[in-house]
Parts: structure tokens; C-alpha cells; sequence
């Protein structure tokens, strides 16, 4: 077992004997503290598979909603494989990293075509589903198959840290993967899905990120290297992301006889087959719009600015500015279409992008006709 990685001043053999005994104590504080979550409710694979997806860089209290209305729509694998594309969009709307939906129904479909519409109760077969990587298959084979795996997500790679007080850079695979050997050691045989749910609880409540953690109300203090170490609230190490790309948008309502004009995105790429507003590569200033216009083809009856915002990706930010611009006619191109501000509301998935553009739209400060 090599945790050489992890750079501790403990030997294998030494942070074995630490972490042996420690799994009660923290199943015995998550029985008193774990909060009361709809996917816990029912640990059924199905729950279990789709919370640990939406949970993917999304908060607890943002997904709850998402979850319910998504259980009441498509409460079994069948219904996410047979839903229709517009549809689950809608569902998934403003959650954002909609590659996440996407596999999801793409597994949910080999669900349905290879295992009769019930997903493998096997680490080895949930790891070969689209979307499906370690840390999924670990939280879905435990908790609802209570099978003794580990699943370790950013919260468990922080706790240990902490615990161990590890100055290892936790981006780094070969880090990664000496804790999930941790994590292993810990792993409670006979409560698998709980123990993997108190590790993400503790780290979630407890062991907060990019903050000093709550070590009086900690299960594990008194057996913490960081807490003795005085090192826990400057763990874990990272190393930085590389600087995002700058982008600047031009973003453009063009409203007819009541209705805004939506094109659809390319099914490959960043907001894949998402709805938008149209969109231009260029940051126009409001004298340099109607000219620019004007050369593609769009007379614009009048323009009335919308004020400027921001969305920022994993890898790239949008700067925007946005306008209102009235029109008779558009030339029309495939993947465009006129919806009212109520099919904008009810059918058509628009990307949190341009929320700030949606919500202009729906909270009528358009003068639409």
C-alpha cells in the first residue's frame, strides 16, 4: 500500500492503526446529525444515481427542488429513457453542466436495453454507464446495494487532508488515488453507504471548505493531525486552475408581434442543444449596433439596451451586453424559432447563461408588441 503521496509524517503501517477504529465514531454522529434529504428517503439505485449526478458541483439546497420535480416527471429509468430531448432539457434547466443530463439519459437508456431497466448492483458494470466515474459507482453500489467500496468526492479528499494533515496537492491523480486507499482502511463493511454518506456529510457540515473547519462539533477531533498540527485550516493544498478564457457577447433579443426569436445550440460542445438568444462574437456599444445589423441583413425598428452581465464557466467567462431590438422580419435560418415570453417559461431550456436576459424577458421589461 504505497501512500508515500500523501507526504505524511506517519508510516503506512502507523495511519492504518489511526484510521482502523474511527468508523463508528463517525456513523454514530451521522446517525444524530445527518440532515433530513429526499434521496434519502428511498435508497433506491435510481434516487440514489440521479441526486449523486445533479450533486456534481451543485449545492445540496439547489439541487433539492431540481430532484423532486425531476422524481414527480421521471420517476423510474424507463421514463428517463423514453423522455422526450425538449423536455428533459426543461427539467434541467438552470442546473447547469448539461453534458450531465445528457449521459444521464444515455445510461439510463443502456440501463433499459442491457439490465432490463435496473441498473447493475456492480462496481465494474455502473463504472462502463455514460457519465458513470469512480465516485458514482462507489455512492450508488454502496448505498444501494451495500456494497463495501469507497466513494470519494471533493469533501472526503478534504476531510483527510485535514485528518492526516496531509500537504499533498489533492489535484494530483496519484494523490487522489492514496487517499481513496485512506478512505478504504475506513471503510465500514457492514454500513458501506452510510459510511460513505457521513464522510460527505462531515466534510459538507463539519470540515467546511476555504474556512477553518467547526473542529468542536467534529466526530474525528481528538484523533486529527491538522486540528494538533495547528495545519487543518490551510488544508487542503490545490494547485491553481489554469486562468479562464475571456469571451465577450453581444446578446440580442429580437422581438415580433409578441414573441422573442430562440436558436438552438449545436448538439456538441459548450450548452449542447440548448435554446439561446441570438448571440454575437463581438461586445457592440449601442451607436455601433444598427450599422452592424444593418450589414447582415436586420433592419432594426428600434434598440433599447439591457444592461450588462457575466457567467462563468469551468474554463471560459462571458462578458455580455444585451439589447432589446423590435424588427418586422429576421432571415431565418435552421433551429430558429418565435416563442412567446410563456413557451420560454413552460417548454423551451434556455441556458443560465443568459438568465439575466431571461428574467428581463419574463418579468415583462420588454416591450414586446
Amino acid at each position: 500500500m504505497d501512500l508515500s503521496p500523501l507526504q505524511l509524517s506517519l508510516s503506512s503501517a502507523q495511519v492504518q492503526k489511526k484510521v482502523a477504529s474511527l468508523a463508528p465514531l463517525l456513523l454514530a454522529w451521522y446517525d444524530q446529525n445527518k440532515r433530513e434529504l429526499p434521496w434519502r428517503q428511498d435508497n433506491s439505485a435510481y434516487r440514489v444515481w440521479v441526486s449523486e449526478i445533479m450533486l456534481q458541483q451543485t449545492r445540496v439546497a439547489a439541487v433539492i427542488p431540481y430532484f423532486e420535480r425531476f422524481m414527480q416527471a421521471l420517476p423510474t429509468v424507463q421514463a428517463l429513457a423514453q423522455a422526450d430531448e425538449t423536455a428533459l432539457a426543461k427539467l434541467w434547466e438552470g442546473l447547469g453542466y448539461y453534458s450531465r443530463m445528457r449521459n444521464l439519459q444515455k445510461a439510463a437508456q443502456k440501463v433499459v436495453s442491457d439490465y432490463n431497466g435496473v441498473l447493475p448492483n456492480d462496481y465494474e458494470a455502473l463504472l462502463k454507464l455514460p457519465g458513470i466515474g469512480e465516485y458514482t459507482a462507489g455512492a450508488v453500489a454502496s448505498i444501494a446495494y451495500g456494497i463495501a467500496v469507497a466513494a470519494v468526492d471533493g469533501n472526503v479528499y478534504r476531510v483527510l487532508a485535514r485528518l492526516l494533515s496531509s500537504p499533498a496537492d489533492i489535484a494530483l491523480p496519484k494523490v487522489k488515488q492514496a487517499f481513496k486507499l485512506v478512505d478504504e482502511l475506513m471503510l465500514s463493511p457492514t454500513r458501506p453507504g452510510d459510511f460513505n454518506q457521513a464522510m460527505m456529510e462531515l466534510g459538507a457540515t463539519v470540515c467546511l471548505p476555504n474556512t477553518a473547519p467547526n473542529c468542536p462539533v467534529c466526530p474525528l477531533s481528538a484523533h486529527c493531525l491538522g486540528l494538533k498540527n495547528k495545519t487543518a485550516a490551510a488544508l487542503p493544498n490545490k494547485s491553481p486552475k489554469k486562468p479562464r478564457r475571456i469571451e465577450q457577447k453581444t446578446v440580442v433579443l429580437f422581438c415580433k408581434g409578441g414573441k422573442v426569436l430562440l436558436q438552438k445550440r449545436p448538439p456538441k460542445g459548450l450548452l449542447a442543444g440548448l435554446w439561446e438568444f441570438i448571440m454575437f462574437d463581438d461586445f457592440l456599444q449601442p451607436e455601433e449596433l444598427p450599422a452592424y445589423l444593418e450589414q447582415k441583413g436586420i433592419k432594426p425598428l428600434s434598440i433599447s439596451a439591457l444592461g450588462q452581465a457575466k457567467h462563468i464557466f469551468s474554463h471560459v467567462e462571458w462578458h455580455m451586453t444585451g439589447y432589446e431590438v423590435q424588427v418586422n422580419d429576421f432571415p431565418l435560418r435552421a433551429g430558429m424559432v418565435w416563442a412567446t415570453p410563456e413557451e420560454i417559461g413552460s417548454t423551451y431550456a434556455i441556458a443560465s447563461a443568459l438568465n439575466a436576459y431571461k428574467q428581463a424577458l419574463l418579468s415583462s421589461q420588454l416591450s414586446l408588441f
